[in-house]
């Protein structure tokens, strides 16, 4: 069936091709000023990668029939294809603060993160203090890891006072380890737990970026006292759409199950406009999530993601709702971590009593299903399971030459800070500026 066309204008100052988290988050910042806009999916839904589906979708989606009457309800579930939890005073609340959609959604605080060593789940320790009382450290390490975390903490970069000696523009990662005698144990929950570091190529690049991230990782623990993270309640999906309603505010037009047929270039080979059920309709400018292209972005990898459903808590995680659970990549021989996070019925994502785990890492082998054993032997007993591999895709181009600008696929890291990065900088290149994430005073308040 044809989709009436004629509500459409026939030019509009962007286009944006698909409704994942990134382009979500591009329609509504560009909208919001005053930028014409026209955001379309061919999917039926929002979300794209990042979005939440029904129990019965996500068993039609991997061909498993009907779900089991024991999972109560379908409606009831709203499953994350992708795994990601929200870093407290990361760079996706800043832009939530900034947009305004943090005071139009519910989010609760993640219960706790975790980090695997000799296969326990041990609490993170974010703070000096709580790394005096945690059973993670040796008694020596202790000592180390406060003064580590108290220099860390205290560290400004244009502040000499606070360096002692030391210029982490320029120092490694790795040399400053061994300056404060951290143990290869330690250096994974710091580097890798705190500092989210997916592996050990930061060890050899300045330390300021890990410290700064460690840094952000402890405040934001400060604000809600469990864990660095908080989690939309009905799931991931949320954001998306309210980008997508962020946009329609502000006069933006959005159409899902659009009719797209290809994008129109000129003769220098510049995007100029979209066709639509053979309708041409012109544009300045077009960004888009990597699925549309095949033929202008390039595989750097692949990602495994498994949804777990689970009757039961995480053992270890001491009967947490919500968790986090990092596996280091070192004692398992790998070059990537693994990652798991655990929402439950508390969020309203699943039906009562039950819990959804979903494991992820990038691919390394020929048998990725083995590669993430040592997660899902965590979990205890599954009572449904779903496996993806899917590509990790980036394109071979910015997008300055050709006004086309393509986002990188999601990557299965479970926070957004790298995510949100790719949006800011592909603003900055749409638009030559960088976006200002300084919120008013009001924003402030309602953060």
């Amino acid at each position: 069936m044809a989709l009436d066309l004629s509500i459409l204008d026939s030019e509009y100052d962007v286009c944006i091709l698909g409704t994942g988290l990134k382009e979500s988050i591009l329609s509504g910042i560009l909208s919001s000023e005053q930028k014409k806009v026209l955001h379309i999916d061919v999917n039926d839904y929002y979300g794209g990668e990042c979005a939440s589906i029904t129990l019965e979708q996500l068993y039609q989606k991997f061909g498993k029939g009907a779900p089991p009457a024991a999972f109560g309800k379908s409606r009831d579930w709203s499953v994350d294809l992708a795994p990601k939890l929200i870093m407290s005073c990361g760079l996706l609340v800043k832009i939530l603060v900034k947009t305004q959609i943090a005071s139009k959604m519910d989010f609760k605080s993640v219960d706790g993160s975790f980090v695997v060593q000799d296969k326990k789940i041990y609490k993170v320790p974010s703070t000096a203090t709580e790394a005096l009382s945690s059973s993670l450290l040796g008694f020596f390490e202790k000592t180390r890891v406060k003064n580590f975390l108290e220099y860390v903490g205290n560290y400004e970069v244009n502040d000499p006072k606070t360096h002692k000696g030391r210029d982490l523009r320029k120092m490694t990662a790795r040399a400053l380890f061994k300056d404060f005698s951290l143990s290869e144990n330690v250096i994974d929950f710091v580097g890798h737990a705190m500092g989210l570091n997916a592996n050990d190529d930061y060890m050899d690049k300045p330390a300021l970026p890990m410290c700064q991230a460690v840094r952000l990782y402890g405040e934001s623990v400060l604000q809600y006292g469990n864990s660095p993270y908080i989690y939309p309640l009905y799931g991931l999906g949320e954001l998306p759409q309210n980008f997508s309603r962020l946009g329609a505010v502000w006069g933006g037009v959005s159409m899902l199950k659009a009719p797209f047929e290809g994008v129109i270039f000129d003769a220098n080979q510049k995007a100029v406009g979209v066709k639509l059920q053979g309708q041409e309709i012109k544009c300045k400018l077009i960004i888009s999530d990597p699925s549309y292209f095949p033929d202008r972005v390039k595989k750097v990898g692949k990602v495994i993601r498994q949804i777990c459903i689970l009757s039961h808590p995480v053992d270890g995680t001491n009967n947490a709702e919500s968790a986090q659970i990092i596996i280091p990549q070192r004692p398992l021989k790998r070059k990537n971590d693994i990652y798991v996070s655990v929402v439950s019925a508390a969020h309203h994502v699943a039906a009562n009593g039950k819990y959804i785990a979903m494991v992820s890492t990038i691919v390394e082998t020929a048998n990725p299903n083995q590669e993430i054993a040592p997660a899902i032997a965590m979990l205890g007993k599954i009572d449904e399971s779903f496996v993806s591999v899917t590509d990790l895709l980036e394109p071979v181009s910015d997008g300055t030459k050709d006004q086309l600008f393509i986002s990188t696929s999601l990557d299965p890291q479970t926070h957004f800070e790298d995510t949100c990065r790719d949006v800011l900088e592909t603003y900055r290149r749409i638009t030559g500026h960088d976006f200002d994430l300084t919120p008013s005073k009001e924003d402030e308040q309602q953060q």
